[in-house]
């Protein structure tokens, strides 16, 4: 079992008012950008159960907006996100939606930049802790408690083996991987939990493979846009 680190037990530095509905909306939005790989310049986010019902009253569009600024848990302008996301020019639209999803603290995103879009989806589950259940339309589940390779590419034979294969030669150690694809020898994307930081020449040399599209890293230690 992996060790248990220190968030994990009493839960974020934070900006309340509660864990679930700030500190974890916070992560989110980190984690939306991120997949992005810089700020956005439009935001339209549903909201579904409980965030859906409460969102304005516990503060968690502030926490969402905030997450997408790249502001961290504990970040003092979380009160004031929506304010310096209108002076940076982020347009945001809240959606409530009465559509059932399989955790009542669910969210989606659909982010836009000059350079591209993506789509998240994503619950807050309790102690600040996340879990991101698809992107751009794949099913695939991760945490974001550890660095994370998020890798489109094409559904090829070897190609699973050829992403370990890399990691195995840079000395990393895979804590968790998951894969969804459209179709056999269609689009595919492959998720990897890791146990280290990733470096530049791993993603160097993932970038090398054939039938690689796109690979976004998910660090929430990390600080600033993912090129």
């Amino acid at each position: 079992m992996r060790f248990k680190d220190v968030f994990s037990i009493i839960g974020p530095s934070m900006i309340g008012p509660s864990s679930s509905h700030t500190a974890g909306a916070v992560r989110l939005g980190r984690v939306a950008r991120q997949l992005l790989g810089e700020q956005p310049i439009k935001a339209e986010l549903t909201l579904y159960g409980s965030f859906a019902d409460t969102y304005l009253g516990h503060g968690t569009d502030l926490a969402l907006i905030g997450g997408l600024l790249d502001f961290d848990t504990d970040d003092p302008r979380i009160p004031h996100a929506a304010e310096e996301a209108e002076v940076l020019g982020v347009e945001i639209a809240f959606r409530p939606s009465k559509e059932k999803a399989d955790h009542p603290n669910t969210v989606g995103f659909v982010l836009t930049s000059e350079h591209g879009s993506v789509s998240m989806r994503g619950a807050s589950i309790g102690g600040g802790n996340v879990e991101i259940h698809s992107v751009n339309q794949f099913d695939v589940k991760f945490t974001a408690n550890y660095p994370t390779l998020v890798i489109s590419h094409q559904d090829r034979p070897g190609m699973i083996a050829g992403i370990t294969a890399v990691l195995g030669r840079c000395g990393m150690n895979i804590g968790f991987m998951d894969l969804d694809r459209k179709g056999r020898d269609g689009d595919a994307m492959t998720v990897i939990e890791t146990d280290a930081q990733v470096t530049d020449g791993l993603l160097n040399e993932l970038k090398g493979l054939a039938m690689i599209q796109k690979i976004r890293v998910v660090d929430l230690a990390e600080r600033g846009d993912m090129g």
